[in-house]
């Protein structure tokens, strides 16, 4: 009887995704007595009824590494230990039903199971490991704030399509002498907007890490723009902040999703400019989830191959609660436990923020 290895993706989509199940499955096909199979929109797969389950072979997976998204699915909603369900009264309320994921695991003789995706599939990873659970992670985000592993794929990808974006807005800008605010993604942590803003030329970033005092952006703002003649291009995260402010956000009416909808940090940085007296013209453009969507780049492929290939020879050894890391220049595994113990945010001695800083892009410090 063949081995089984169970891969699945959670939380959101990522470029570079079917990359990662491609290795996974290309790697599996070299040793004679292991098959992999793939769970629909992750754990949510195993605890249906009935289960959707489906193996992948070579012929399934061919070709994937090109196609962004994910070919078995993802959910940012519920999981194991809170899976969402509706009581007598017509309310949601979640349960644990993480005992019996693991059953259900044991009884289809799933002998590990590869866990591809961010902080929270990490944390749930550690969860059902102390549970029991053979599992391993793969470090998936395009913010890049896990923690542990010097990149994640994604990330490379989501940064070409921010910076595509400023370079486009720098030409409409300069022709109508107009201030131009990017809202890019980035929760808790700045790195896309860093990145696009020093790659594209930027004269503000915008970042989480970083509280900004709006009148600190309307002195770069003037010395950008005189006598109406001039623009100014402003990369802003969904997560930035004013100094003693909150970040812009509702709380979701989707059952099972339990972060705040970011968005509009831009619209707001907008008002708080008109406020301040900005008199120039200002149009806010919010990426959103294009940055997350199409083919991923060539460094975002090469690197999720490498994820891929990893997790199974992982696998293979028996490195059970562990994530896959890369560690410049190697491929390595670390303790899920250490990955998820902190975020992975922007300090304010790090080099590409030094670099900004002496470029003269500001950050409203």
């Amino acid at each position: 009887m063949k081995k089984r290895v169970l891969v699945l993706t959670g939380g959101g989509d990522c470029p570079g995704l079917n990359a990662v199940i491609r290795a996974i499955v290309k790697r599996a096909s070299q040793e004679y007595n292991w098959e992999i199979l793939g769970s629909y929109q992750a754990f949510n797969g195993v605890l249906r009824e009935p289960m959707e389950l489906i193996v992948l072979d070579e012929k399934k997976v061919s070709g994937i590494h090109v196609k962004g998204g994910t070919i078995i699915g993802t959910t940012n909603k519920g999981g194991p230990f809170a899976w969402p369900v509706k009581d007598k009264d017509g309310n949601w309320t979640t349960v644990d039903r993480s005992d019996e994921l693991i059953r259900k695991l044991q009884y289809q003789n799933i002998e590990a199971v590869i866990n591809i995706g961010g902080d929270g599939s990490q944390r749930i990873s550690q969860s059902l490991y102390e549970k029991g659970l053979n599992i391993i992670g793969v470090p998936k985000t395009i913010d890049n704030d896990l923690s542990g592993t010097d990149f994640t794929f994604g990330f490379q990808t989501a940064v070409e399509i921010s910076t595509d974006a400023v370079d486009k807005l720098v030409t409409t800008a300069e022709s109508h002498n107009r201030i131009f605010i990017l809202e890019v993604m980035g929760r808790g942590a700045g790195w896309i907007a860093l990145n696009a803003a020093v790659a594209g030329g930027a004269e503000i970033c915008l970042i989480p890490e970083i509280p900004y005092d709006i009148n600190r952006v309307m002195d770069k703002i003037h010395t950008r723009i005189v006598g109406g003649r001039g623009f100014v291009i402003i990369v802003i995260a969904e997560g930035a902040k004013p100094i003693g402010g909150e970040v812009v956000g509702e709380k979701s009416k989707e059952i099972g999703y339990l972060n705040l909808h970011l968005g509009g940090a831009g619209l707001r940085l907008k008002e708080e400019l008109k406020h301040a007296g900005c008199e120039e013209d200002i149009r806010v453009t919010i990426l959103g989830h294009l940055q997350r969507g199409g083919t991923p780049v060539a460094y975002d492929r090469i690197l999720a191959s490498q994820f891929g290939v990893k997790a199974f020879e992982m696998v293979l050894s028996a490195e059970y609660g562990k994530m896959v890391s890369y560690k410049h220049p190697k491929i390595v595994s670390i303790p899920i436990k250490e990955a998820i113990a902190a975020y992975n945010t922007i300090k304010q001695d790090d080099q590409l923020l030094r670099t900004a800083r002496g470029l003269g892009i500001t950050f409203g410090d």
